[in-house]
């Protein structure tokens, strides 16, 4: 158990004697409810414009535990106090990261913020009373080249987005890669929206409003191809893409990407993801692994019974299959093709049929193809990786 000594910094043109904050960290498991470990009011900033530094909560957290910050700003007044910000300022940062003092950016708008304007007003006789005052915004991370942010069927609209981001951290929804060849950052993210929703909701809202984002060691800066992608979004059928799934799913893949960019929904190949970089994004986002046996050939038996040992532990399961296993695949080969995640461990019924409870495509369901045997299952399974969950 550890205590930390945690700050951040306030960028204003505001004397910091007119300004008040409160601060609060923490971090949400599966189950949303909120772990705080620092949770303070109406606090006053120093003269620098950074928070005072407050002792945390006690916490067994490894270093590398990503936790959220929110910062709300209040105008110091001779006899109240004004809210600033209709919502707090929200940021994530490792444990390290707050207890060494790097809990703030170099980059002014990524901090809690507050500036007026400095000029002065005259009566409207004088006639020199004319001023102009030039407000702009920051364009926002994503804008699709044949849909305009006016476009109705935008796929980057900021309401759409804020929808989609509240559906997945309910769990009422699941990253889908659609048309996509993206089924190694849907693992990815299917698995961090689960263990950790707050952070993938972070995460989201980050890639709209700036067009990168950074979840523990894992940065997400996806070139301007990906930021402004070609292709139509929808079809007859509805989306071939969600947009909230392309700035997240294609924005990691392209982050990796030094050959091939990913910047057209109709971009199969350049989303194809090799396990070493799937192990990377766990890793560096602070997942442990704990067992590989993933490769370019077949387990066998042994290969399965020892991932399901873990499964049945709880611990992330994610593996390799040629899409022909499942129901929606169409593949006639036996080579590795797609990324899936388990939902339990693998069962086979009286008849020598497998069942597997599994993420796929969007979906979290049994997606085995019936009647599949145990030898079907093996000439399309090609191991897996193990992982913690991630706290």
């Amino acid at each position: 158990m550890s205590i930390y000594d945690v700050s951040t910094k306030i960028f204003s043109n505001v004397s910091p004697d007119e300004i008040i904050y409160d601060l609060c960290i923490y971090r949400m498991g599966p189950n949303r409810t909120k772990k705080i470990i620092l949770d303070v009011r109406q606090q006053p900033l120093a003269d620098n414009y950074e928070t005072q530094k407050h002792k945390t909560e006690n916490t067994e957290d490894a270093l590398s535990v990503i936790y959220m910050m929110e910062v709300m700003l209040y105008s110091k007044k001779m006899l109240s106090t004004e809210r600033l910000f209709s919502t707090p300022f929200t940021w994530m940062y490792t444990l390290q990261e707050f207890s060494t003092g790097r809990s703030w950016s170099s980059v002014k708008r990524e901090n809690p913020c507050y500036f007026i304007t400095t000029g002065t007003t005259h009566p409207a006789s004088e006639r020199s009373n004319v001023k102009t005052i030039k407000i702009s915004r920051p364009e926002r991370g994503f804008i699709a080249k044949e849909y305009s942010p006016e476009s109705p069927l935008d796929p980057f609209a900021k309401k759409e987005i804020e929808k989609a981001i509240q559906e997945r951290f309910l769990q009422q929804s699941h990253p889908a890669q659609g048309d996509t060849s993206l089924c190694g950052p849907a693992a990815f993210f299917y698995c961090l929206q689960h263990d950790r929703p707050d952070v993938y909701a972070q995460a989201a809202r980050d890639l709209w409003q700036f067009g990168k984002t950074k979840i523990g060691e894992l940065e997400i800066i996806p070139g301007d191809g990906c930021r402004h992608p070609s292709g139509t979004f929808h079809d007859e059928n509805g989306p071939r893409i969600y947009g909230i799934d392309w700035m997240m799913l294609a924005g990691l893949r392209d982050s990796e990407n030094v050959v091939l960019s990913y910047d057209s929904v109709s971009s199969p190949v350049a989303g194809i993801t090799m396990w070493n970089t799937l192990t990377l994004w766990f890793e560096k986002a602070g997942y442990e692994l704990i067992f590989s046996n993933v490769g370019a050939t077949q387990v066998g038996i042994e290969g399965i019974n020892k991932l399901n040992e873990y499964a049945r532990k709880g611990y992330k399961v994610v593996t390799l299959i040629n899409d022909g296993l499942l129901e929606r695949g169409s593949s006639a080969l036996t080579i590795p093709t797609h990324w899936i995640v388990w939902d339990g461990a693998i069962t086979e019924d009286s008849r020598g049929s497998i069942q597997l409870q599994l993420f796929s495509w969007g979906n979290v369901y049994e997606q085995i193809k019936k009647p599949a045997d145990i030898y079907f299952f093996l000439n399309r399974f090609f191991g897996g990786m193990v992982f913690k969950p991630l706290k």
